[in-house]
């Protein structure tokens, strides 16, 4: 491939670096993921909480009814990044995503951040995921009639029915489970996406259900008034949303591990948001019409639905169905980080000891240990809410980064061979930038507070280490 319209590397701590130099890496990864294994690693990081508890919460607290015009909203603007994500995948078929693209365009000092932010926010968000699945499993144990040693329920400052705060002390099987995924990406990916695919799979079937047997117990006069919170709910509710659907940027990590990356790639990410909102807005037009949305359950939403109109047995099934598809979450996201610390290594940024990939399973088997143990550590030690103040800001960082480089790349390489073209540009991935810039203004003081001490480390990282140990550096 031959870079033109005189678009260098730049100099200093915006070098660039060259996109034929990216197409032509040595990689210790191997192409054994399709198109229909892309797309279900998708689905599994976009559909998870979203249906099973935060459908439930905005559409209780937030937007009534009118909750499936919030995930429209925040599909539609969540599709303005996606096909941003869906361009650069089919030009630059390598792992790191948003890192890698940041890097190839914006340059150096741009990359490093955003793979810097992503490593903590993929690493939060599957101790996030993993202490919810833990409330749920617990859940679950309690109505089968078996309870488990207080100590072992939740981190230390958390509290439980008749259990003052700090008794519990860790959360173990919150713990369990993101060694767990670890383990199994370990694995090598074609038998990890084989596990991935097969809980991706029993999850659609458990959201089908519901969809199906739910659409028989609709009740039309509960979807008025269908804004009870006014239009500025909706949005509202589409800001809390958001976070439901994304998932392909970290499926698109692993485009070196695609069989034909540059086709494949773009019709995966456009895929799997595609078939999650349509499961999302069926679901969220299911529960409302079950249940008054003054109802709704906002920790166990359909579980309590079904409960309600005489389905216990269904309501249990939900709840496993909770717990094994949203396990499909952790396994994306992880996946993500350790392929952009993998990435990041490769690319001198960080010691190369992350980037050695297993010898026989040819995945790397170093940094997704590190980032494994690193997330079970925050899962095990911090409540969920504290847990979660560590994610949102580095994604949607990502996605500012992301729309803002397809459009530079658009007009400063307009013959690049590009097998998928954003469209409606720039129109389009401004209104991604546009939306990820409004939804970071939500964010609690704490998250800006985290994000620059994270920022702050990352700097001295970078200056003190990466900079002068960058592939490029050497080369220059």
């Amino acid at each position: 491939m031959t870079v033109q319209g005189g678009f260098g590397q730049g100099s200093g701590v915006f070098r660039r670096k060259p996109i034929e130099q990216i197409g032509e890496e040595k990689t210790g990864l191997t192409r054994t993921l399709g198109l229909w294994q892309l797309t279900a690693i998708g689905v599994g990081g976009i559909i998870g909480a979203g249906i099973f508890s935060l459908a439930g919460a905005v559409a209780n607290q937030t937007a009534g009814p009118a909750v499936l015009i919030s995930f429209l909203l925040a599909g539609i603007a969540s599709a303005a990044a996606a096909f941003s994500y869906a361009e650069f995948a089919g030009l630059i078929p390598r792992a790191g995503s948003a890192y890698t693209y940041g890097y190839a365009v914006l340059g150096e000092i741009v990359g490093w951040f955003i793979g810097w932010d992503l490593l903590l926010e993929y690493t939060a968000i599957v101790a996030v995921v993993a202490i919810g699945i833990s409330g749920y499993f617990n859940e679950l144990l309690s109505l089968l009639g078996i309870d488990l040693p207080v100590w072992m329920l939740g981190a230390p400052g958390t509290e439980g029915d008749g259990v003052a705060a700090g008794s519990y002390k860790v959360n173990l099987f919150a713990v369990l489970l993101c060694l767990l995924i670890a383990f199994v990406l370990n694995q090598g990916m074609k038998n990890a996406a084989r596990f991935e695919t097969t809980l991706v799979y029993l999850k659609v079937a458990v959201v089908l259900l519901v969809i199906v047997v739910g659409a028989f117990h609709i009740d039309t006069d509960n979807y008025n008034p269908f804004f009870p919170f006014g239009l500025s709910g909706a949005f509202t509710g589409a800001a809390t949303v958001f976070f439901a659907v994304f998932g392909y940027d970290a499926m698109s990590t692993a485009a070196e591990e695609s069989k034909d990356s540059q086709r494949h790639m773009p019709k995966a990410i456009i895929y799997s948001l595609a078939v999650s909102m349509v499961l999302y807005v069926l679901a969220c037009l299911v529960l409302t019409g079950m249940v008054n949305y003054r109802d709704v359950d906002s920790e166990s939403a359909f579980t309590s639905a079904f409960v309600d109109i005489g389905l216990p047995a269904l309501g249990i099934v939900i709840s496993v169905g909770a717990v094994l598809g949203i396990t499909t979450v952790l396994f994306t996201f992880l996946m993500g980080a350790a392929r952009v610390g993998y990435s990041m290594s490769r690319d001198g940024l960080l010691p190369g000891w992350f980037a050695k990939t297993h010898p026989v399973k040819h995945v790397p088997t170093r940094i997704t240990w590190v980032l494994g143990v690193a997330s079970a550590l925050i899962a095990g030690f911090l409540p969920i809410a504290e847990a979660a103040e560590l994610t949102n800001i580095g994604i949607l960082l990502a996605f500012v980064v992301v729309c803002v480089a397809v459009i530079v790349l658009r007009y400063k390489q307009p013959d690049l061979p590009r097998t998928f073209k954003t469209p409606g540009m720039p129109v389009v991935p401004v209104i991604g930038v546009v939306f990820s810039l409004w939804l970071i203004t939500f964010l609690a003081p704490e998250t800006w507070l985290r994000f620059g001490v994270w920022f702050a480390i990352g700097l001295v990282v970078y200056f003190g280490y990466g900079r002068r140990r960058s592939v490029l550096n050497r080369q220059d």
